[in-house]
């Protein structure tokens, strides 16, 4: 009996895969972040940011993507019930857009904080 059973391990990989693919097809908020994350990535590499701001920034992308991920799986969970469509299902779907609209605007603060001195040349 092995710890760890590769099959298993490269199944899941590609079940991960599968739905990041899903999320990237069907939801533009998800492919904007993705292309918005990719800009920072881009912007850490000219501006050579410290070890922590990347840590920072990095851990700010992955929060807002696992979020918008979240959002998808509520939003198909909740469209599941249509045909029983209750007052809870407009409540669920927005409080999960609401959850990631605050995280959004929390990574383009602490972006802004982050590279504004790097931009005004203070870096």
């Amino acid at each position: 009996m092995s710890i760890v059973n590769l099959k298993t391990v490269l199944k899941s990989f590609r079940y991960a895969f599968h739905g990041f693919i899903y999320a990237f097809k069907t939801e533009q908020s998800f492919r904007i972040q993705i292309f918005a994350s990719i800009i920072v990535i881009f912007l850490m590499i000219i501006f050579g940011v410290t070890i922590l701001e990347a840590i920072i920034l990095v851990l700010v992308m992955i929060m807002v993507l696992v979020l918008e991920l979240i959002n998808t799986v509520f939003e198909q969970l909740a469209d599941i019930l249509k045909p029983r469509v209750h007052s809870y299902v407009e409540v669920i779907k927005d409080v999960t857009a609401c959850a990631v609209l605050i995280a959004s605007i929390a990574s383009i603060i602490i972006g802004i904080l982050i590279f504004l001195p790097y931009f005004l040349g203070k870096k």
